[in-house]
């Protein structure tokens, strides 16, 4: 794929935008007012629009919006034996991270019939012909949600309960693979926000991605719960332990943070893509082509052209479809401009 790839490429960390329609029918969904036909091919065509939104905005490595996971994780539990679930903490006012429905093993945990992952990426590459890129997250953002207590499966060893979902992770990613997903990025925020564990979450994520035949990426942000970060929004303390991780390119946010720390990767070299998230998905503010450019030309400062490509700060869900569409299109001609004083 990296052959066909034009200088500066741009991707999406994954999510899309949901159409204002999608979330109606949603709710006829949980209400048991579709059937599963008329259920998958909702989902087909929220997909469809994603995909189609990608494409008229320019960008040159699709996925697939994402359009069948709701709330980043919320899904993927309903796909977990051993799972109880527990009422939110609060449930008035403003949504937030203490609002999302949260989750209490009542034993080992298990995913006998795979994340859901590999049937989303089938129907990707089944409606376009471009370059594409699969995701799937990882066993820390997995387990998230999960309370561990003194004395339950787990004995409060979140660690244990991290390393219980690897082998799901890996299937996962070994099954992507082997479905012709040759570039595979694997979403990790919550190796940020729960500081202190580097060390051991990179062993956890070479273990997810041992014996995957696939180009791996490393996303790792500051969550992004309805565009709102979770842990302190530094990388600095990940490394050097980050580079001792098995994967050819880095996926780490920046426009929201005013480029901070983009400078990092002079101190700590690029031996590896980094890809730089040059538009910012938490703010309404819309980037002029022009502000994309000087972010991409800052990038540049530190890190070679043949190692950068560009992508929001991470997903688009938070936002409306409009917002995310817009967006996407200043980050192409953003992109544009700098590929043009580059020769490409």
């Amino acid at each position: 794929m990296a052959a066909t790839l034009p200088l500066l490429y741009t991707h999406v960390m994954g999510s899309h935008g949901f159409p204002g329609w999608f979330w109606t029918a949603l709710d006829k969904i949980k209400a048991g007012e579709y059937g599963q036909t008329d259920a998958k091919e909702t989902f087909d065509d929220a997909t469809q629009l994603a995909i189609r939104d990608q494409e008229r905005a320019g960008i040159d490595v699709i996925c697939d919006g994402e359009m069948r996971r709701f709330f980043f994780v919320q899904t993927f539990y309903g796909k977990m034996d051993g799972l109880e679930q527990l009422e939110p903490l609060r449930k008035t006012g403003l949504y937030a991270y203490d609002s999302v429905p949260r989750y209490r093993p009542l034993r080992k945990i298990t995913v006998p019939k795979g994340l859901g992952t590999i049937e989303e990426f089938q129907y990707l590459k089944a409606q376009t012909d471009g370059p594409v890129k699969a995701t799937c997250p990882g066993p820390v953002t997995l387990s998230i949600h999960v309370q561990t207590r003194p004395g339950d499966a787990y004995n409060n060893d979140r660690l244990a309960l991290c390393w219980d979902l690897v082998p799901a992770v890996n299937a996962e990613l070994k099954g992507l693979a082997a479905a012709g997903a040759d570039w595979i990025q694997i979403d990790e925020p919550s190796a940020a926000i729960v500081p202190g564990q580097i060390v051991e979450y990179v062993k956890m994520f070479n273990a997810c991605v041992a014996g995957v035949k696939a180009r791996i990426g490393y996303h790792v942000c500051f969550g992004n719960l309805l565009s709102r970060p979770r842990g302190k929004r530094s990388y600095r303390w990940m490394f050097p332990h980050l580079l001792d991780c098995k994967c050819d390119q880095f996926v780490f946010e920046y426009a929201n943070r005013e480029m901070a720390e983009i400078d990092l990767w002079k101190e700590v070299g690029v031996d590896r893509d980094v890809a730089c998230g040059v538009v910012d998905v938490k703010s309404f503010y819309m980037e002029t082509p022009e502000d994309v450019a000087e972010r991409i030309r800052l990038c540049l400062k530190h890190i070679p052209a043949e190692r950068l490509s560009l992508v929001p700060d991470c997903g688009f869900f938070p936002v409306p479809r409009w917002v995310a569409f817009e967006k996407l299109k200043r980050l192409a001609a953003g992109t544009r401009l700098v590929r043009k004083e580059l020769g490409g």
